[in-house]
């Protein structure tokens, strides 16, 4: 184990120890907030104060142990470069330089807008930042194709089978019902810009720049999109599938179910999936509810939530992971706002490899911008994986 491995530990069990004290003094202080409704039908202020203290207070000290868990996954992930390739892109970057390695990488989708097709080992940096700050790409499925779109064969019906005797006749099966679902993948694009004194300090790194600088931008948008978006040039979101009463749903159809964001519903919606999802099962909400959701306590008084308390360990509710994206809606009449399922079984994230990176020193002299692009596609691959709670 060397130095900084060692001094990254005690630091991960210094955070987790902070994280399980604050989550002590959470539930003592909501005890005495229930035990002031059971007694006087009403809250002291106070309480509430201290209260959403101390549910920012779990979030920081959660965030700050996850970044600990980041910060050793990049260590891990660091691979060797391609010197040609590195020197050839930072020509490009800070001087506009087009070497010949850089013209065999140039765009071949259109002579028009020329730019740059990242080293496959920056491209592989952008896509580590992304995954660090986009929810989604941690337990969705993720498929990497060289056209723009992907088209996915399901069976939309069970196989028909029996049982039969050893010399029984075997009696035709039904012809199983073959559907395809496309993924179109859209375009999505970051602009950083950079200063000429940036770009002319050696010291400088310009792969790790580009990185740092489009993975909020892209995975912002991305989040958005694979929860609300309408599929028109960019991924079809979960919460604009087809979807119905989970009692009456079909095959190509989300189920719901109804009810408040309690202890009830959410156990509801945990059996409502099938045993074949439920093992991968996770929790989708935002920072909202999950306030909500902390103060929840089962009928022997347990809480229903639990803190992940070691980096990058998610917390769980009633055993299963959760998850907290900030694109998902409130609750709210009829809003879904919490989601349930096996995520990896029932959404796909497509990527379109390559991203390409156009240099404009014109439009916002003496600024440089990078028009940084990158084809995204995803939507639901299997309906039955995913359950939604309509809030009332």
């Amino acid at each position: 184990m060397t130095l900084e491995t060692k001094h990254a530990s005690i630091e991960e069990k210094a955070a987790a120890s902070d994280l399980l004290h604050t989550f002590e003094v959470f539930k003592s202080e909501n005890d005495a907030r229930l035990d002031a409704i059971e007694k006087r039908g009403a809250v002291d202020p106070l309480h509430e104060q201290k209260l959403q203290r101390l549910e920012n207070a779990l979030t920081e000290q959660k965030a700050a142990l996850d970044r600990l868990a980041i910060g050793a996954l990049r260590a891990d992930q660091a691979g060797d470069e391609d010197p040609e390739q590195k020197q050839a892109f930072e020509q490009y970057m800070r001087a506009g330089i087009l070497s010949a390695p850089e013209e065999k990488s140039l765009s071949g989708s259109s002579d028009a807008d020329g730019g740059y097709t990242v080293p496959t080992t920056i491209e592989a940096a952008i896509d580590r930042a992304l995954t660090e700050v986009s929810p989604f790409r941690g337990f969705c499925s993720v498929r990497s194709i060289s056209s723009s779109t992907f088209r996915l064969a399901v069976n939309e019906a069970s196989y028909a089978s029996g049982w039969v005797g050893e010399t029984d006749a075997r009696p035709e099966t039904t012809t199983p019902t073959i559907a395809s679902i496309e993924f179109k993948t859209g375009e999505i694009y970051a602009m950083p810009a950079a200063t000429p004194q940036l770009l002319e300090d050696s010291a400088v790194d310009i792969e790790a720049w580009i990185a740092s600088e489009v993975r909020q931008t892209f995975a912002a948008a991305e989040t958005q999109a694979f929860v609300n978006g309408d599929g028109v040039n960019k991924p079809l979101g979960f919460l604009q599938a087809p979807n119905a009463a989970d009692a009456t749903r079909t095959h190509g159809q989300i189920g719901t179910l109804s009810g408040t964001v309690d202890g009830d519903s959410l156990i509801e919606m945990v059996y409502a999936l099938d045993a074949q999802y439920r093992d991968k099962g996770r929790f989708v909400f935002n920072r909202k509810t999950a306030e909500s959701i902390r103060k929840l306590k089962d009928a022997d008084g347990n809480y229903l939530w639990t803190p992940g308390m070691q980096a990058g360990q998610p917390a769980t509710l009633l055993g299963y992971p959760v998850s907290e994206v900030e694109a998902m809606p409130n609750a709210g009449a009829g809003a879904h706002a919490v989601a349930f399922g096996d995520f990896e079984a029932g959404y796909l994230i497509v990527d379109r490899k390559g991203v390409q990176v156009l240099r404009d020193p014109f439009s916002a002299k003496p600024y440089v911008l990078f028009y940084t692009t990158k084809r995204v596609g995803g939507g639901v691959q299997d309906h039955a994986a995913i359950k939604l709670l309509a809030t009332a």
